[in-house]
């Protein structure tokens, strides 16, 4: 099938999901993850040009059978569609199909699967633009259908870009809401018409599906502009994130109940998660997940997979919205995530196959329609809560084919 005929579908499949604008296209395909620089904490791959930064992409194929894949990069605009007033060649050094040639068979456990890997920039490719990319990766060995995408950022940091956050907001004061301030100053851009040429996103913990964009600013400068006060910045506290960790199968770690081993695979059951009515710390990830074991060495093809059962107990039944489990590992089809009310114990529950390692997720509602997530009530919502906020700037001049990102900052509430 030809690229173009899955970008529709890409954007909607990432409109259900919270935290991953990067997608699994195949059922085969498990545990994708895109990491600047190693720092698997970092809530988005964003790099910036003309640095030594790298961006490594790996997944897993479950199954030790080789698979020819290539990948092919696009260049996006600020809304992600493709750019199309632009070559190749403004953007890409080097050729845009190659393959994946870095790959190890896992070895030693009881679900087989291959892990590949690509890093960014490589001898092959180099970016010279900033802005929005696609990367796609396709079977050759399957009519080159595309199996998964990974959306990132490169950012040219032009302008001064300040990010605040405060529990004191204009709907509540240290209740349940947490209210952003920014500020850009064009620091020597040339800005003749701020709404046309700038276009803001800000994001709470690198969550697209309740993202604010092109908020327009409360004060336009010759120099900048500034938000304060702006309702439409202001974000529910929500909760921090549950976590749990799997570094071996044969006995509990942080956060799981127990392991099970049912003949053919093993299962982890995180403790059941409780309405939490009070605001209790707990140091969190804010979705991001890490691939380890207890000895922490060959990870990626020594971790075995589990199936991990979600339990969120006592909760009622919402007719007209659906509970997903959710973070940014959650880069299946949303119907791996969505959990199913047991009307018996009355609990919301879910099955997934994960890889070892440390996990962070959260419980969200999502409309039957698929168009709003909403924080599920047993969860709560306090303004204490660590979230981290993100603000990326993009700027396209009058004489531009393209949109830049040409600023990127990020703050966590303490």
């Amino acid at each position: 099938m030809n690229l173009k005929h899955y970008l529709l579908a890409i954007c909607l499949m990432a409109a259900l999901g919270s935290h991953a604008r990067s997608r699994v296209l195949s059922p085969d395909i498990n545990t994708l993850q895109a990491v600047v620089n190693d720092d698997w904490l970092a809530l988005l791959p964003v790099m910036q040009l003309g640095s030594d930064d790298v961006m490594s992409v790996s997944f897993d194929q479950m199954s030790h059978s080789f698979h020819r894949y290539h990948y092919r990069l696009e260049h996006c605009e600020a809304d992600w569609t493709a750019s199309d007033d632009l070559f190749e060649s403004d953007w890409l050094e080097g050729f845009n199909s190659n393959p994946i040639d870095d790959y190890e068979y896992s070895l030693n456990t009881t679900v087989d699967y291959t892990h590949y890997r690509l890093e960014l920039p490589n001898e092959r490719c180099r970016l010279k633009m900033s802005g929005n990319y696609r990367l796609w990766v396709t079977d050759d060995d399957n009519g080159d259908e595309p199996v998964l995408c990974v959306e990132f950022m490169v950012v040219e940091p032009v302008v001064q870009l300040g990010l605040g956050v405060t529990t004191n907001t204009d709907i509540d004061h240290n209740i349940s809401h947490q209210q952003v301030s920014m500020t850009l100053n064009y620091d020597g851009l040339t800005v003749t018409n701020p709404t046309e040429q700038l276009r803001t996103v800000v994001m709470q913990n690198g969550r697209h599906d309740n993202s604010r964009v092109n908020v327009k600013p409360t004060h336009v400068t010759a120099n900048g502009l500034r938000w304060e006060h702006c309702r439409q910045l202001i974000f529910d506290g929500g909760n921090e994130y549950h976590k749990f960790e799997v570094l071996d199968v044969s006995h509990p770690t942080m956060g799981i109940d127990r392991m099970w081993w049912d003949g053919s695979n093993f299962h982890a059951y995180p403790y059941d998660c409780t309405p939490r009515r009070n605001y209790s710390y707990d140091e969190d990830a804010d979705g991001a997940f890490i691939v380890r074991n207890s000895d922490n060495i060959e990870c990626y093809r020594l971790c075995d997979y589990v199936y991990v059962h979600y339990r969120l107990a006592p909760a009622r039944r919402y007719d007209m919205a659906h509970l997903v489990v959710d973070g940014a590992w959650t880069t299946g089809s949303p119907d791996l995530y969505r959990m199913t009310y047991d009307e018996a114990d009355q609990s919301y529950n879910a099955v997934v196959l994960q890889k070892q390692g440390y996990y962070s997720y959260q419980f969200l509602m999502v409309d039957d329609d698929g168009q709003a997530t909403h924080t599920v009530p047993e969860e709560g919502s306090f303004s204490e809560t660590e979230n981290t906020y993100q603000a990326l700037a993009y700027y396209r001049g009058s004489t531009d084919r393209t949109w830049r990102l040409v600023g990127y900052q990020q703050v966590k509430l303490k």
